[in-house]
């Protein structure tokens, strides 16, 4: 049986620019008119998508699909980890959850079986795409990991694939992380390191190429690519966005307001939090300022809170309280002001919350805010609905283990949801990337908050987006040495690729 093409983009550190060189690998190949299909052996991220057949993903990899211009797959995303805490994760095979693990039990006892697994499915895409390219995870060089490693070097080596290192010059030391990664690498996994590609270069090129030459001289290997800094690409974030540091601003439209006031939008950024790309639609809209925030003073300016979704609502609930927000957000509410809760949002606005499945915790009062009551079952729920609701047509996806009994329909339905005055909340994802829902959602909000801000009427999300996808297509094509890529991706690992010592501890291979 003859594979189509594959190649396995890794990197230098986590968040070194995998996932948008893999994306923009898939969006030059498919305007190539090439059959492409993205892969990634094994994510953990909180932050999923379902496909059309029920089947939970990571958004990296769906977003991936979408540059690839191919329907969203579990094949694609064969293991997903969410986490549930430092030291356990819920473990989801094949688009269906299959039970909580902690981080030794699941590299000690799964790795061989799991092996096989993505290795299938990877031959699946093969067989029928003319290319599969494929995103690695974290380091190849986490030599602590490497006898249990799927998502690297240990698919690499299964299933024949080159190897890319990404690496992030804008943390300074790529060239010592290039050279480090390789040379902690055994003979055999050297092999299949054929390239790096410098992602983030701010600058002159011509100043960088005596660095390039040297690492060519030290590892025999070429750098094929300089992706330069780009601005604004907005694309689904992977592991979980960076909210150590406060007031963190969701990238958006740099676009004056449509009408005569901005709107504010605060995103309350509790632990676990999952799917917060639920607010890029909120962000691209002109005139709409999107913050993630933790302390209640932060609300003070907000026209719109979102309590978002979470991998942890009882454990959201207790933070809320901590903080001081839960009592904020109810002045808030008692005050006429805009709450919208996402999911686990959603359900911690409600009355009571039976837990013995996520937290454990039992019976756990809500905020109160909303006419529900939440029982957490065994089995997730994972759905594609569509429906209307603010006279609009929206359509979202649900993945979450709470069932939301509704006691009275509150002042309105919402969607799966309700809204009780100034509160509104749903289990349903994405629902915000249908425009006409948006535009009559923020013209609901500007209208309790009291601002003169109207939505703009040509906001298109999905075009949005499809143009952030081609500006990743146009990183590879004008700044990446294509056919260097091209000949990777059709001939396979290279040979004569020369070995940088020392390699792996102790001889492994």
């Amino acid at each position: 049986m003859t594979l189509g093409g594959g190649l396995l983009i890794a990197g230098t550190t986590s968040d070194a620019g995998k996932s948008v060189v893999t994306a923009g690998i898939c969006r030059w190949l498919a305007r190539k008119g090439l059959r492409v299909a993205p892969f990634k052996a094994q994510n953990m991220s909180l932050n999923s998508f379902v496909t059309r057949d029920g089947a939970e993903i990571g958004r990296a990899q769906a977003m991936q699909a979408a540059a690839a211009r191919v329907e969203p797959s579990a094949l694609m995303n064969p293991v997903l980890l969410k986490p549930g805490s430092d030291r356990s994760s819920q473990v989801v095979l094949l688009g269906k959850a299959v039970g909580e693990m902690s981080a030794r039990g699941y590299h000690s006892e799964r790795r061989e079986g799991l092996l096989e697994t993505v290795t299938d499915c990877l031959t699946e895409l093969r067989r029928t795409h003319d290319a599969v390219i494929c995103e690695g995870a974290g380091s190849p060089a986490e030599i602590n990991l490497r006898r249990t490693d799927i998502v690297n070097l240990g698919l690499a080596r299964a299933a024949g694939l080159p190897v890319v290192v990404v690496g992030d010059i804008d943390r300074g030391g790529v060239f010592a992380s290039f050279f480090g990664t390789t040379a902690l690498l055994s003979r055999e996994d050297q092999r299949h390191i054929a390239a790096y590609v410098v992602n983030k270069f701010r600058g002159d090129v011509s100043l960088l190429e005596p660095g390039l030459d040297m690492l060519r001289d030290l590892t025999g290997r070429p750098t094929v690519g300089v992706l330069p800094y780009a601005h604004g690409l907005g694309i689904d974030e992977e592991d979980g966005l960076r909210v150590s540091l406060r007031g963190t601003v969701r990238e958006s439209v740099v676009a004056p307001p449509y009408g005569a006031d901005v709107l504010r939008v605060a995103v309350a950024a509790v632990p676990l939090m999952s799917n917060f790309t639920d607010v890029d639609a909120l962000a691209a809209e002109p005139g709409v300022i999107v913050r993630f925030v933790d302390r209640p003073e932060e609300l003070a300016d907000a026209d719109l809170v979102v309590l978002p979704g979470t991998r942890g609502t009882v454990k959201a609930l207790e933070w809320l309280r901590e903080r001081g927000l839960a009592d904020a957000i109810a002045r808030r509410a008692a005050e006429g002001r805009p709450v919208l809760g996402l999911c686990g949002g959603f359900q911690a606005l409600g009355e009571r919350i039976d837990d013995e499945v996520e937290s454990k915790a039992g019976t756990v009062e809500g905020l109160g805010l909303l006419p529900v009551r939440v029982r957490f079952a065994a089995d997730k729920t994972l759905a594609r609905p569509v429906g209307e609701a603010l006279g609009e047509p929206v359509a979202g996806y649900e993945i979450h283990h709470g069932v939301a009994e509704l006691l009275h329909g509150g002042d309105e339905p919402f969607l799966d949801g309700c809204r009780v005055g100034p509160v509104w909340g749903t289990h349903w994802h994405g629902s915000l990337e249908s425009d006409g829902f948006r535009r009559a959602f923020l013209r609901r909000v500007a209208e309790a908050s009291g601002r003169a801000f109207v939505p703009a009427p040509d906001t298109r999300f999905g075009e949005l987006r499809e143009e952030q996808l081609d500006r990743l297509g146009d990183l590879i094509e004008e700044h990446a040495d294509t056919d260097a890529l091209l000949r990777l991706i059709e001939g396979g690992v290279p040979d004569g690729l020369p070995f940088v010592p020392p390699g792996a501890p102790g001889g492994t291979d």
